[in-house]
């Protein structure tokens, strides 16, 4: 019993450590200081159980945490998940761009698309245009701006908006017969190479595909009629220690850095692609005709989200998204050998609820999934979520920011990864270790005592280390 006893002393002093050591070097106090309780508390169980095992309550003490931790380590390898109800599709609607809130935003400037658009959704014209007096994202005037950092997410979305024509180019005149194995397997090497961290190939479907364009006045309102079979996803990982100061402005950095990098590889993977005589087509941040989040899905990368986002099994909601459609045939990706780390996603998106409860303006649905274009699945109020943006000058993410899956992707959270795809029961004894060591409720930082605490050290620290 004596060896058992050191054996598991022993592991758990190394868990805890490691763990300690995540919490600090990822600066995280509470975490940092709860394991340091659990060092010491550790360390007086197992010390009672190894030096006073002579005591006949000891001893049986000792035999029945022994019995509970080789019970919980059974219980933790069984793979069970109850099952999830599939959505239907098959009544799915189209999704216009028309309606989506960035659409919705620019109409403030093009009086005549706005009227054309509210004459047939009147119930949105008293919304927006209370949207629509507030200042734009950058603005002097917003709760966290900068003067000297507050351009480059500006500076980053204007060069998105400048490189707009590098979606489309010249199609070479020699069309050669690729080998669908072997081109799938480079277009994935290019996209790892410069940087994606998950790439995934599905065929496109209807849905895939917005109906009508909205996000610029020059071809607003034009039906979308896209003849690509393929569609190339591609995923980039933002980082985790800009990501956790959100609601402030390295977030808008990050966000912006990444969905410039994402543009960079599908640009690159649609002009390679061409150069073999096949039309493809790159969208990327403002410049969309597909919605990433279905094809990503579809591709065998990840889950929706109940924050209406993609959710990556290893970086969880911290990515962004840039899509190549195509039609030279590709090999899809082989979705059974990626469904057991997805599965996973749904079931503790069911259970978490981390990001309704913190949501600064209650815009993630709490209960099941509600119902919209045709069938069931996670959305949020973007009509609320767009005017705390426009309030506080920044794209928020706060509902990121507090998600379970945002950790680093190092050794304690890879366990915890694995750990949690499981089961259930692991998901709901790993969400109340979350709340625990992180905190349930997380304070919105959007009092003037917060105006300044993105500055000085913090940037030099964390924003462009």
């Amino acid at each position: 019993m004596q060896i058992v006893n050191w054996g598991l002393f022993g592991l758990s002093t190394i868990l805890i450590l490691v763990f300690l050591s995540a919490s600090i070097r990822e600066r995280e106090r509470r975490a940092a200081l709860l394991a340091l309780v659990s060092l010491v508390g550790n360390a007086c169980v197992w010390g009672l159980f190894i030096f006073f095992n002579h005591l006949k309550w000891i001893s049986l003490l000792n035999l029945s945490a022994v019995f509970l931790v080789a019970l919980f380590v059974i219980v933790s390898t069984i793979k069970f998940f109850p099952p999830i109800k599939e959505r239907d599709l098959s009544t799915v609607q189209k999704c216009d761009e028309r309606d989506i809130m960035f659409a919705r935003n620019m109409l403030q400037n093009h009086p005549d698309l706005a009227e054309k658009y509210y004459t047939s959704h009147p119930g949105n014209r008293e919304k927006d245009e209370k949207i629509h007096r507030k200042p734009e994202l950058g603005d002097p005037s917003h709760l966290f701006y900068d003067p000297y950092r507050s351009p480059i997410f500006e500076a980053a979305f204007e060069y998105l908006y400048r490189t707009r024509g590098a979606s489309i180019g010249e199609i070479s005149q020699e069309k050669k017969s690729p080998d669908p194995e072997e081109i799938t397997r480079v277009i994935k090497e290019i996209a790892y190479y410069y940087g994606a961290v998950d790439v995934g190939i599905t065929p496109i479907k209807s849905h895939h595909i917005y109906s009508h364009a909205g996000r610029h006045a020059k071809n607003w309102g034009k039906e979308i009629n896209s003849t690509h079979s393929y569609a190339v996803v591609i995923v980039v990982a933002m980082r985790v220690d800009m990501i956790k100061f959100a609601p402030k402005l390295p977030v808008s950095l990050e966000s912006s850095r990444q969905y410039v990098e994402s543009a960079k590889i599908a640009h690159i993977i649609a002009e390679y692609i061409r150069s073999f005589g096949y039309d493809a087509r790159s969208h990327t941040d403002g410049n969309y005709e597909t919605i990433c989040v279905p094809l990503a899905v579809d591709a065998g990368l990840g889950a929706l989200g109940r924050i209406g986002i993609f959710m990556h099994p290893t970086h969880g909601p911290c990515v962004r998204l840039s899509i190549v459609t195509t039609k030279l045939e590709l090999l899809p990706t082989e979705f059974n050998k990626k469904k057991s780390s997805i599965r996973p996603i749904k079931t503790f998106c069911n259970i978490c609820k981390k990001c309704a409860d913190n949501c600064p303006t209650q815009s993630i649905c709490s209960g099941e999934e509600p119902v919209s274009r045709g069938f069931r699945h996670w959305t949020i109020d973007q009509e609320k979520c767009f005017s705390f943006w426009k309030s506080i000058g920044t794209d928020c993410g706060f509902c990121i920011r507090v998600c379970p899956y945002t950790k680093p992707n190092t050794l304690i959270h890879k366990l915890v990864r694995l750990y949690i795809s499981r089961n259930s029961f692991n998901q709901r004894i790993a969400l109340f270790l979350d709340d625990l060591f992180y905190g349930r409720k997380i304070p919105v930082p959007i009092g003037k005592k917060s105006i300044n605490n993105t500055s000085g050290k913090a940037y030099n620290n964390m924003a462009f280390s």
